[in-house]
Parts: structure tokens; sequence; C-alpha cells
């Protein structure tokens, strides 16, 4: 009855003491970035080079075909063409606040209380405390101004577009890494000795977070299960020299047009 990946059941016994309930855990908050990663794209796409919802729509569905291929960037591509029965655009009139049931809370206090940086969930989880703060935001919005001035006229659009879809591979990467790095340290701490291979395998289909690059997670903890840092395996140490000055130019573009990208 588990959901499966090329015949392989993503099931497993994953240790003692709810051991299994933290990796749970531990998934959600990778889910809460996730989906901040999303919107701040979302949000350069259509605010730096005003895309309309189905030019954004075909954007995530042809990252989806590519090393980005995972279920979040799946329903996303689908969302923003979705469409209500007068015709308009269902995510123009969805209510910029998202509420949560903790999880992603938990695994930010779990890393503070074991000391693991995991920056990337924690700042997902303060977004979502700020986008419920919705009166506050809208006064903030009448007495506190932004930049003004910053022109985009001569920017190129097709290698912005090329830029934020490898911002976007490497803030999923870091924080996949901070996850099982989280995962690890608990590990140590409570005597678990968690298997992250099994761990990656079971994430890659049934789950939330399920994403191709998980093989290549998989791959690097069959290798070596007490791998220091995921970020200095071969294949993601690679991605990272090659697509950070991506990254870079994408949080100086937003910087100077005043757009939070946390």
């Amino acid at each position: 009855i588990s959901a499966k990946y090329c015949q392989e059941d993503c099931v497993r016994y994953i240790g003692p003491n709810g051991s299994g309930h933290y990796v749970k855990m531990v998934h959600n908050g990778i889910e809460y970035s996730d989906m901040q990663l999303i919107t701040e794209s979302y949000s350069l796409l259509k605010n730096v080079i005003g895309m309309n919802n189905l030019d954004i729509s075909n954007i995530f569905k042809e990252w989806n075909k590519g090393e980005l291929c995972s279920y979040l960037i799946e329903i996303t591509g689908d969302i923003f063409c979705k469409k209500d029965k007068n015709g308009k655009f269902i995510i123009d009139y969805i209510l910029d606040v998202a509420s949560n049931k903790g999880t992603g809370t938990w695994t930010a206090k779990c890393a503070l209380d074991l000391q693991v940086p995991c920056s990337v969930i924690t700042e997902s989880v303060f977004s979502r405390y700020l986008s419920s703060l919705k009166a506050n935001r809208m006064i903030a919005s009448t007495l506190l101004s932004g930049p003004k001035d910053f022109s985009t006229h001569n920017l190129n659009k097709e290698e912005f577009i090329e830029n934020i879809r490898k911002s976007l591979y490497l803030g999923k990467i870091i924080s996949y890494a901070q996850g099982f790095s989280l995962m690890k340290r608990a590990s140590e701490h409570y005597k678990w000795n968690l298997k992250f291979v099994e761990i990656a395998k079971i994430f890659r289909s049934g789950c939330i977070i399920k994403a191709n690059f998980l093989n290549d997670i998989a791959l690097a903890y069959s290798q070596d299960n007490n791998l220091i840092d995921l970020l200095f395996t071969p294949y993601f140490q690679d991605t990272i020299n090659t697509y950070q000055l991506s990254l870079r130019k994408i949080l100086v573009i937003a910087i100077n047009k005043g757009i939070s990208l946390p």
C-alpha cells in the first residue's frame, strides 16, 4: 500500500525512540523552505519582468522537465494556469497569508537546540509568520518606502529566467543538505544510527518533497553514511560552484528592486 519508486517500496523502519517521527518533522521543515523558494521565484518573475500567469506556468512546466523535476515544481506549473468557472485565474484571488501546523517551527527549534545552521528552513518559518501579519504589512506599505528608480529595461529576460532557475535549484540543494545535516546531528546525539541512503530513497515518492535529485543524495550516502556535508560531495560541489554566480546576480537585482528574498 506504500508509494513506490521504480517498483521499490518507499517505506522503511527508520530507527528507535521516535526517530521516524523526527525524520518526518525534518521532511516538513524542508517542505517549508521548498515552498518559500518557489514563492520567491514567482515573485521575481512577476515583479521584475512582469510575466503573466500563463507564462509563469509554462516556465515551471519547462523547469520540471529538467534537474528541478519534483512534485512541488510540477503542481506549481498547474496552479498558475488554473481558472475558476468565470475564467479568472485562481492564483490572483488567493490571499498572501500562510498558516502553519508547527512542524517547521519544531524543525527550527531542534536545529537551534543541536546547533545546526538550518538557515533556509528557519527563514522560511519566519516568512510564514510575517505573511500572517497582513494588517501590519498593509500599514507598513503606506509608511515605509523602498527603492523607486532601479530600471530593469535593459535586463536580458532569458538570462534572468535562467539565473532564477539555477538559483532555485541551488536553494533546494542547500535546503535538503541542511535538513540531512540536522538528521545526522540528531542521529549522533540520540544514538539512532539513521541510514540516510534509505531516508533519501523513501522521500522519492509519496512525499511532498520528492525530487529527482534525491537519487543523487541517495547515491552520495550509499558511498558514505557519515558524510560531513552533502555539499562537499562531487555532484553537489560542482553544482554549487557552477550556479553560485547566478544566485549572486539574482540577489543584487532583488535588493535593488526592493524584493525580499529571505
